[in-house]
């Protein structure tokens, strides 16, 4: 069943975004420039300035692009990893930047490779990637390998290297092999606890299948996004997994606060999911979800701002969180975002 969609807004993002980058705060809806910039966002930020270009063909997003490609390729060190944090005045705050920030990195190149921009700037985002991809064999985080496979799986789609393909390959065999470590009785799961950014690790698995063609993916991935959806999804609301104590397998989950991001994930993974099988039932699941934004929440509060296109930062027991941040507005677009290309 479709849902009534908000229109598609870039304004806000435009708002929080300068010549250097997109900001990882806000007061309310106006940037806090003392707390700088992120890689992780301005890689999400690009993914949303791809997409909408291949819906829109809109000039802004080509001149927002470049924004967070020169960003990116910044804060990409002379070795292919990345720094995360940057300050207003352009200094670096980190000596390391997480894995999560290096696969949100790798993500987004992979969008820009295989997207409608300009054939220089997709130049650009596949030698930032080029860069950053031996990383992904140094490290060990499920999530840098989840985002590192949506990000492979684009660039594969546009350039069908078989090296990109054995990568992905390598990389989702050991989703397989985390997730058989892991399941013990009704817990179906990759890790021992469930925290943020959780559909990832599906959604990874869906891309992987349909890049690779491994049925032992499909199964794995449906498994464990069906485990994800019987806890998150409380009388056909969904609920997200609250970052005030996560769950630990065999405790009581946490229910607050409740984050933007985990919802535009599972918006994601459950489109991803239809592509992969066709099953129309992740169509509702993507739609059910993304209504959390739009009040259908255990709160029953608007998590969008209509009023400014951006996304308040979450919802906590009392209260909403009245900020709206880069990563929940971002968050938000990419979902927006991704059920808009379900009418193409």
């Amino acid at each position: 069943m479709a849902i009534q969609l908000p229109p598609l807004k870039i304004d806000y993002l435009e708002a929080l975004t300068d010549d250097t980058g997109v900001f990882q705060h806000a007061k309310y809806c106006i940037p806090k420039r003392n707390e700088g910039y992120t890689t992780d966002d301005n890689a999400r930020a690009l993914i949303v300035c791809t997409r909408y270009h291949r819906l829109k063909n809109d000039p802004r997003m080509e001149a927002l692009a470049k924004v967070y490609l020169a960003f990116l390729n910044h804060m990409q060190k002379p070795e292919g990893s990345f720094h995360n944090y940057l300050s207003y005045e352009r200094s670096f705050r980190d000596v390391d930047g997480s894995e999560d920030c290096m696969g949100r990195a790798l993500w987004s190149c992979g969008y820009a490779i295989n997207s409608t921009l300009p054939k220089y700037m997709k130049m650009v985002a596949k030698d930032i990637f080029d860069r950053g991809l031996p990383w992904v064999w140094k490290l060990t985080s499920l999530r840098f390998y989840a985002l590192t496979i949506l990000g492979l799986s684009q660039y594969y789609r546009a350039h069908q290297d078989n090296d990109l393909k054995v990568s992905v390959e390598k990389l989702a065999d050991s989703f397989i092999q985390h997730y058989l470590e892991e399941v013990k009785d009704d817990w179906r799961w990759f890790e021992s606890h469930l925290t943020y950014d959780n559909a990832r690790l599906p959604q990874a698995l869906f891309e992987a299948y349909a890049i690779v063609g491994k049925q032992k993916y499909l199964d794995v991935a449906r498994e464990s996004m069906d485990f994800l959806l019987k806890i998150q999804m409380v009388n056909d609301v969904f609920v997200p997994i609250g970052n005030d104590g996560w769950f630990k397998r065999g405790e009581k989950r946490a229910f607050y606060d409740q984050q933007p991001l985990e919802a535009a994930a599972m918006v994601e993974a459950a489109v991803d999911a239809f592509y992969a099988t066709k099953d129309k039932g992740y169509v509702q699941v993507a739609n059910t979800t993304f209504e959390w934004f739009l009040g259908r929440n255990s709160r029953k509060v608007l998590v969008y701002n209509p009023e400014t296109g951006g996304c308040f930062d979450g919802i906590a027991p009392e209260k909403v969180n009245m900020n709206q941040g880069a990563e929940s507005s971002i968050s938000y677009l990419l979902a927006r975002l991704k059920l808009e290309e379900l009418k193409q």
